[in-house]
């Protein structure tokens, strides 16, 4: 006996729909307070059944999904923006009950947009990386800050780092007035307690990358650091569930959007539909890797940013049309087909991450781009319309 079931997790209920496959009996219940005690004693009428559950991806998941694996039931992790796609344009009631059943509908039917569920130690190691992510993050808005005062006040742009001692000092000697001498106080107060905060966890987090083998393997590689390491490691978990490096590359967010109807597209950009703390190793690992000193200088530096991917292929489609167009100046022609071959060679890139087939549009016809409505001059005896019009035209229409 089967039992498949579909949780709509909230903060302060967590409504329920199962139905029993071997009976078709239905049954809904409704979880409240959205605490691990309510969620166990609700799942203990499942003991010893086949469970089969399926929930979203939203905050409060792991202590749900724990509880569920200590049941021993197969627990299924519904990505949120895939699964209300599947929901579908038709208006229908939507409500938290709606939302449970659709999950226990899309799980029985074989349609449910599954997320990975990493290991507890990775789901630890993650929240540490990205609880130092959200840390360095504050500190550099605090930063921002203060030289949002300065600007506001007509400081001129200091040379070099401000927390420094000379940076301070040379904060002090400025002639500001007291609510800004206030604000930079409080922004400098605010940066030494995020240092304090982050110390730490750099030092826990260089430690494991030591003792780690999967980030003792990417420390191998040149510009990617301890920290940048745990950083990888802990947002890509076991990479075996990537069947190609595409995945990879949609999974951290680094991919170009497509949005295209008919001949028309729109101008492509990076969905960063990912973890930011991934984006930002990576990102910072190709920033090293692309130092003089760096061994693969050539081999990165040939490489295509996405941003350069994104731009050739606006380039192909533009360029292509305006190098042939009678209209356009010799040089314009000239410019536009080197832009035309050098997004060519981005694209034919070995390395480049390729756009999916038929996605750029055809160039255009030559010549000059027929006009969609033309003016068209009817007598008023032949007028498409008049046939419409009972008795005979009139000569002259008033305004009324």
């Amino acid at each position: 006996m089967t039992i498949v079931m579909g949780l709509d997790q909230h903060r302060a209920q967590i409504p329920a729909e199962w139905i029993d496959t071997s009976t078709g009996e239905l049954s809904r219940a409704r979880v409240a307070p959205a605490h691990r005690e309510s969620v166990r004693r609700f799942l203990g009428r499942f003991a010893g059944q086949d469970l089969e559950v399926a929930l979203e991806a939203t905050t409060g998941w792991r202590f749900v999904v724990e509880e569920l694996q200590r049941l021993g039931a197969a627990v299924h992790l519904a990505e949120p923006a895939e699964t209300a796609e599947r929901r579908g344009r038709k208006k229908h009631a939507k409500n938290d009950r709606a939302d449970a059943r659709l999950l226990r509908e899309l799980l029985m039917v074989g349609r449910l947009p599954e997320s990975g569920i990493a290991p507890e130690q990775i789901l630890d190691l993650r929240a540490r990386v990205r609880l130092r992510h959200t840390l360095v993050d504050q500190r550099g808005e605090w930063q921002q800050r203060i030289h949002a005062v300065l600007y506001h006040h007509g400081c001129p742009q200091p040379r070099g780092s401000l927390l420094t001692a000379e940076g301070r000092a040379w904060l002090a000697a400025q002639p500001l007035p007291e609510t800004a001498r206030e604000q930079i106080t409080v922004a400098l107060a605010m940066v030494d307690a995020l240092d304090a905060q982050v110390a730490p966890i750099d030092s826990e987090l260089r430690a494991y990358a030591r003792r780690q083998p999967g980030s003792r393997a990417l420390m191998g590689h040149y510009g990617i650091g301890a920290l940048t390491a745990v950083a990888i490691l802990a947002e890509l978990g076991d990479c075996r569930r990537f069947s190609s490096s595409r995945e990879a590359v949609r999974y951290g967010g680094m991919d170009i959007t497509v949005y295209e109807s008919d001949r028309r597209r729109a101008p492509g950009h990076l969905s960063r539909q990912g973890p930011p703390a991934l984006r930002w190793a990576l990102y910072e690992a190709a920033q090293v890797a692309r130092h003089p000193t760096s061994p693969e200088r050539d081999y990165t530096c040939s490489l295509p940013s996405a941003w350069a991917i994104a731009r050739a292929c606006r380039r192909r489609a533009s360029c292509s049309s305006a190098a042939t167009a009678p209209w356009a100046s010799s040089a314009r022609r000239r410019s536009s087909r080197h832009e035309l071959i050098r997004a060519r060679q981005a694209l034919a890139h070995a390395d480049a991450p390729r756009p999916a087939p038929g996605l750029l549009p055809p160039p255009r016809p030559h010549g000059r781009p027929p006009k969609t409505e033309r003016p068209q001059c009817f007598p008023q005896r032949d007028h498409p319309t008049n046939h419409h019009v009972a008795g005979p035209p009139h000569s002259r229409v008033a305004d009324r």
